[in-house]
């Protein structure tokens, strides 16, 4: 039979199910990540589960996101992850060391492997030629104890690159065009798999930019082959040994197919508030800047920090601007510094932030008030930069060197900067890497007091009766439901107390009515719980007794969180149903859940005396979890790994 990289990697690390379309099947996984603000929840979560150490084969807990020490919450997160990390098996990359994602490909990425990371930008090390998925924290700690993964047989996406990239031109633009096509619902279930005549001007970091933000799509991953521009990667970071050649057959055959002409690209910019919300850089007129910041997983690369201190060379931003930089890992700081990069960067007036996800995730660099603030980063949302009122811009390092030196929104097409190369060998130095310990018996485990147990679930009751307690519009992100800001990102441990501020930039009093009711039901639109996988967007609705979610259409991850923590994703036979439900409407579901065979039921709302029906799409393996009132109830029950 003839495959696609993707399929070659999923039919060697098949463990259940059959490989053909729409089915489930259950793939090994060879490796998982973790980073702080969802580690501390997964490493919870792997303590429940009995074993003495990790069962892949290798695991890495980075901490890159709860960066500012503000108080101790943090700072004893980071202390529990790594004496966890030592005991259990597991890689640990301390403060400072870089972003799990860079990291990853620079230091541990292997072409051919499969990687479950509990973060949703973890098919960053597609770029490498591996199978990177991201998923809820507690899909990831189930891997590391040696359970599969579970997801439905993709389509495969075949993305034809061909031309060269025209000067001011970038991988982001590549991903940009992609959005701009698909939209960020267009990649459900789909795996996006580059080729073409195009690849061999494409590096590894221009590759892993593009996989990155392909999560933006809703996509389960997307994939380069591992082809001689992955081994001169691997080899310049000492690695060459994991290097193994995997490209497509001849005669793959894939589910869609498009093209992208790379000299026809322009630099492009995704405009508020959405990643697929793109545009050409030279339609956008007059708009005049207030910040500009570089860096985050999508590009932090060391090309991409070359470029930027080549076009700020001997410049000076405009004197309205804000530049913060941040290198995306130690390896990519010491080589700024070492080559005289870093300097050329602080001389035209930018801020340097230590390597780490920053102002991606919330955690400082707010912009002002109204303020306008270009990032190269990877999401737009609403409020996500800790401002509501700004208007954030996604666009590549080029664009936004060149518009800080200028101060207003600038094609960099004219700029006459030299073509930056990756260099023949990289600096290596892993002493922020602790390894762990042989023997992890005698090492103890130490939990501050901020950090608390998930919330307990129950089986699934036949009845379920309550209210509506929030109506939600389309692409409801799970920045929605729980915000991720410098404030909270601290309590990522504290489940009771991040429950206070659920579905808070919708609706300020949704927790005090959950709680006022003892719990019900969310109703949502179209992609609800699109964005990160952070599972902290199932367990708060979850403590505030939400039991399901009625939706037109759920994204990936956030719908197997909710299926791991025992709550119903239900959606609309008929979407216009949608319409006919308001706020505080009475709703009962009274079918029995003991038969989920049919995948049907009858929602009636008591309110309107109306019924409507609903569908629970979902696995016989997943009907077990919602039946047992989640995974971790049915893990115990029978004493069994994957949940079966």
């Amino acid at each position: 039979m003839n495959f696609t990289v993707a399929q070659k990697i999923i039919s060697n690390h098949i463990v259940s199910g059959e490989f053909k379309k729409g089915s489930e099947i259950g793939i090994r996984i060879d490796q998982t990540l973790t980073q702080d603000s969802t580690g501390t929840m997964a490493y919870l979560q792997l303590e429940n589960m009995g074993i003495d150490r990790v069962k892949t084969k290798k695991s890495i807990a980075y901490i890159d996101h709860n960066i500012l020490q503000a108080g101790p919450e943090n700072a004893d997160d980071h202390l529990y992850i790594q004496t966890v990390a030592k005991k259990y098996g597991i890689y640990f990359s301390k403060p400072g060391n870089g972003i799990c994602h860079q990291v990853h490909l620079e230091r541990f990425g292997v072409p051919g492997q499969t990687l479950l990371g509990s973060d949703s930008h973890t098919p960053t090390c597609g770029g490498i030629g591996m199978l990177a998925i991201g998923a809820g924290g507690l899909d990831v700690a189930v891997a590391m104890a040696g359970g599969e993964y579970y997801i439905k047989t993709p389509d495969v996406v075949k993305v034809e690159l061909i031309g060269k990239l025209n000067k001011g031109v970038s991988a982001k633009d590549i991903i940009l065009e992609v959005l701009r096509r698909y939209t960020v619902k267009g990649g459900v279930n789909k795996i996006f798999e580059y080729c073409g005549e195009a690849l061999k001007y494409l590096s590894v970091p221009q590759r892993a930019t593009i996989t990155n933000m392909g999560a933006e799509l809703g996509a389960t991953t997307s994939i380069f082959p591992s082809d001689e521009v992955t081994y001169k990667f691997l080899k310049a970071q000492g690695r060459e040994e994991d290097y193994v050649e995997i490209l497509a057959d001849e005669e793959a055959i894939y589910d869609e197919f498009i093209v992208i002409d790379l000299d026809k690209l322009k630099p492009l910019a995704a405009c508020p508030h959405s990643p697929d919300n793109v545009v050409d850089v030279c339609e956008l007129k007059d708009i005049k800047v207030n910040q500009v910041a570089i860096g985050s997983c999508t590009n932090s690369s060391l090309v991409d920090m070359m470029k930027v201190a080549e076009i700020l060379d001997n410049k000076t931003i405009a004197e309205h601007v804000s530049l913060v930089i941040s290198p995306g890992s130690k390896q990519v700081l010491n080589m700024l510094a070492a080559n005289g990069a870093l300097a050329k960067m602080v001389s035209a007036g930018a801020r340097i932030l230590e390597s780490a996800c920053g102002p991606c995730i919330g955690m400082g660099q707010a912009p002002s008030t109204g303020g306008v603030s270009l990032r190269t980063f990877n999401r737009n949302f609403k409020g996500r930069s800790g401002t509501t009122s700004a208007d954030i811009y996604i666009v590549s390092p080029e664009v936004a060197a060149v518009s800080a030196i200028t101060g207003y929104l600038t094609s960099p097409e004219d700029i006459d900067n030299t073509e930056i190369s990756m260099p023949d060998k990289f600096l290596i130095n892993d002493n922020l890497i602790v390894p762990p310990a042989k023997e992890g018996e005698e090492i103890d485990i130490i939990k501050g007091p901020n950090i608390k147990d998930f919330p307990k679930t129950e089986p699934l009751k036949d009845i379920l009766k309550g209210k509506i307690l929030l109506k939600v519009d389309d692409n409801i992100t799970t920045d929605h439901i729980m915000p991720s800001n410098a404030k909270l990102l601290p309590y990522r441990s504290n489940i009771p107390y991040l429950s206070e501020y659920c579905f808070k930039p919708c609706d300020s009093d949704f927790p005090s009515r959950a709680k006022e009711f003892k719990g019900g039901f969310i109703l949502g639109g179209s992609n609800y719980g699109q964005g990160s996988s952070r599972e902290h967007a199932a367990l708060a609705p979850l403590y505030l007794g939400i039991k399901a979610v009625i939706a037109k259409s759920f994204a990936r991850i956030h719908k197997q969180n909710l299926i791991n923590n025992g709550i119903l994703p239900l959606t609309f036979t008929n979407d216009k149903d949608y319409d006919d439900i308001d706020l505080m409407d009475e709703i009962l579901i009274e079918d029995n859940f003991k038969n989920l065979d049919e995948g049907v039921f009858i929602l009636k709302n008591l309110t309107k005396d109306n019924e409507y029906k609903v569908n629970l799409d979902i696995t016989s393996r997943q009907k077990k979890m919602i039946l047992a009132g989640g995974l971790l109830n049915l893990i115990k029950e029978n004493n069994d790994i994957g949940g079966k």
